[in-house]
Formats: C-alpha cells, sequence, structure tokens
C-alpha cells in the first residue's frame, strides 16, 4: 500500500499539471505563447502514476503533448513557461518552445513534435543504462497513433530482445489528430501488441492515477531486474483539441456528448475522494493546495514574462556538441 506523503506528491502534481495547462490555454488564446501549443487536460493521472515510481536518474521521453510528462517528472514551471514564451530562461533558452522541452539533469532527455520519434530514443537510452551497468530505467511516453508508427514496432522488437530496461507507456486519449483510435488501430488494446514482441503487456484505467502506478510498478521492477521491457497502455481522453484554438478551423470529430462524458471521469477528483475517504486529505487541504498551486503558476508566468529574449548572436549556441 502507498504510503500518505507519497499519494499526497501525486495529488499535488496532478493538481499542478492541471494548473499550469489552463494558464497555457488562457495565455495562447491571448496570444502570448507563440507556436502550438497541444495540451493533456484529463490526462494528468498517466504522468503521475508513472514518474511516481521513477528516481531522478531514471529517464523519459515525452511527445508534442509533453507538458504534463516533464512537470511529472520534476520539471520547474517558471523554466517551462520561460521555454514556451521563447526566453532566454526556458529549458532550451527559448529554442524549443511548447513541444521540445529537455532536461538532462532531471533525467528529462526531451519531448519530441515527431509522432513516435521518441520510441528509438528511449531505447537507444536504455541500451546506454544496460551498457552501463546501471539500475536506471527509460520511461518511454507515446500516443496511441504513434503505435502505429514503423519506429514503434522496430523499437519494441530490439529491445525486447536485447532485454532493455525500458518501459512503453502509451497514452491512449482515443485520437490521433483527429482519427480515432477505435478506426486506426488494428487491435483493440495497444498493449495487445506486446504480444508479437514477447513482452508483458496491460491495459489499465487512464484516469486511474493509483492503476496507472501499480502497473508502471511492476515493469520498472521487471526492467531494474534486468528481465527487458514492458507495455503499459493507459486509455484516457484529451478534453481539448489536438491543438489549442483548432476550433478556429471548423474542425468537428467529436461529439459535445463525448468530451462531457469523459469530463465525468476526471481523474483529479476521483482521486480526491480516494484520499479523502481514506482521511488522507480534507476539504481545507483541497483548497489550500489549489489556491497555492494557483498562486505558484502566477509566479512562474511572471518570472516567464520578465524574462529577456534571446540575443540573436546566439542563435547557434546550444545546437551542437563543443
Amino acid at each position: 500500500m502507498l504510503n500518505s506523503e507519497l499519494l499526497l506528491k501525486m495529488y499535488q502534481k496532478m493538481v499542478l499539471i492541471r494548473a499550469f495547462e489552463e494558464k497555457v490555454s488562457e495565455l495562447f488564446a491571448k496570444g502570448k505563447i507563440p507556436g502550438f501549443a497541444h495540451l493533456s487536460l484529463g490526462q494528468e493521472a498517466v504522468p503521475v502514476g508513472t514518474c511516481a515510481n521513477l528516481e531522478e536518474e531514471d529517464h523519459i521521453t515525452s511527445t508534442h503533448r509533453g507538458h504534463g510528462d516533464i512537470l511529472a517528472k520534476g520539471a520547474d514551471p517558471k523554466y517551462m513557461f520561460a521555454e514556451l514564451f521563447g526566453k532566454s530562461s526556458g529549458y532550451c533558452k527559448g529554442k524549443g518552445g511548447s513541444m521540445h522541452i529537455a532536461d538532462y539533469s532531471l533525467g528529462i532527455i526531451g519531448a519530441n513534435g515527431i509522432v513516435g520519434a521518441g520510441i528509438p530514443i528511449a531505447t537507444g537510452s536504455a541500451l546506454a543504462q544496460q551498457q552501463l551497468g546501471t539500475k536506471n530505467v527509460t520511461v518511454c511516453f507515446f500516443g496511441d497513433g504513434a503505435a502505429n508508427e514503423g519506429s514503434f514496432h522496430e523499437a519494441v522488437n530490439l529491445a525486447s530482445i536485447w532485454k532493455l530496461p525500458v518501459i512503453y507507456v502509451c497514452q491512449n486519449n482515443q485520437y490521433a489528430v483527429s482519427t480515432p483510435a477505435s478506426y486506426a488501430l488494428s487491435v483493440q488494446d495497444v498493449s495487445s501488441r506486446g504480444s508479437a514482441y514477447n513482452i508483458p503487456g496491460v491495459t489499465v484505467d487512464g484516469n486511474d492515477v493509483i492503476a496507472v502506478y501499480e502497473a508502471v510498478h511492476e515493469a520498472v521492477e521487471r526492467a531494474r531486474n534486468g528481465s527487458g521491457p514492458s507495455l503499459v497502455e493507459c486509455k484516457t481522453y484529451r478534453w481539448h483539441g489536438h491543438f489549442e484554438g483548432e476550433e478556429a478551423l471548423g474542425w468537428i470529430y467529436r461529439s459535445k456528448e463525448e468530451v462531457e462524458e469523459w469530463k465525468k471521469k476526471d481523474p483529479i477528483p476521483r482521486f480526491e475522494n480516494n484520499l479523502v475517504n481514506q482521511g488522507i486529505l480534507s476539504k481545507t487541504d483541497i483548497e489550500k493546495t489549489k489556491e497555492q498551486t494557483k498562486q505558484l503558476i502566477e509566479d512562474a508566468v511572471k518570472f516567464a514574462e520578465e524574462a529577456p529574449l534571446p540575443d540573436p548572436e546566439e542563435a547557434l549556441v546550444g545546437l551542437f556538441p563543443d
């Protein structure tokens, strides 16, 4: 059974991710964030339940929808906002933007704007961990659309035959851009593809943070003891469109009723009720956590707004190894 301290940290992290994404949505609508923004509102249980199993030295790769993954691994919201604003104080000095945040010191070896591109990178990271003889693991976050890319099949096959310490976590939010997973996948569950590569595959309720934690915990233990990779599919839902502002293009590929039905499965109040029933969290604690998080986010935005833009003369700095 998980201890109270860890459960509270997981709850606080879910609230942080929700507040971060809501603020990004607000700022993007005001034209303060350049480029694109892909939000993970509604998916908070997956990165939090996953990263609660990891040590700082463990690695993750993420996707174009990676804010939640990166925050769950320990990123600081102020440097993330600075990156989204294109400021020099951002994680990638303002050159990466929303889709390419990385911080090697936290084991965040990169989000990625190309669908499926993080899967072979994670596999290579796990190979390095194995070759170095560490007990560290790499978690690869990817979506249901990436499960249909060739990179998925090639990387998982290699990870299996080399028994690499990697956990493939599919955040199945039901849509690849506007294509429903029910149409594009040849199987009902992405996890069933694990059998083709002789690795364990399991599907869990991605809106249940404890279910995610337990499934990933087993996979991490397996990877650390040298038994190789696992595939964990977390079925969840993104509340917003593929990218912020897509409504202006008139994209309609899902009904309001469908979205509202999934919002009833909101992972945060579900976890709150669980913790309240266990006596770990009170109504006062909930209000206090949300107020403190709101202030933390406002402070992070202020930091980012006041940060300097990159010097044009430094355009190539950091792009190549010294």
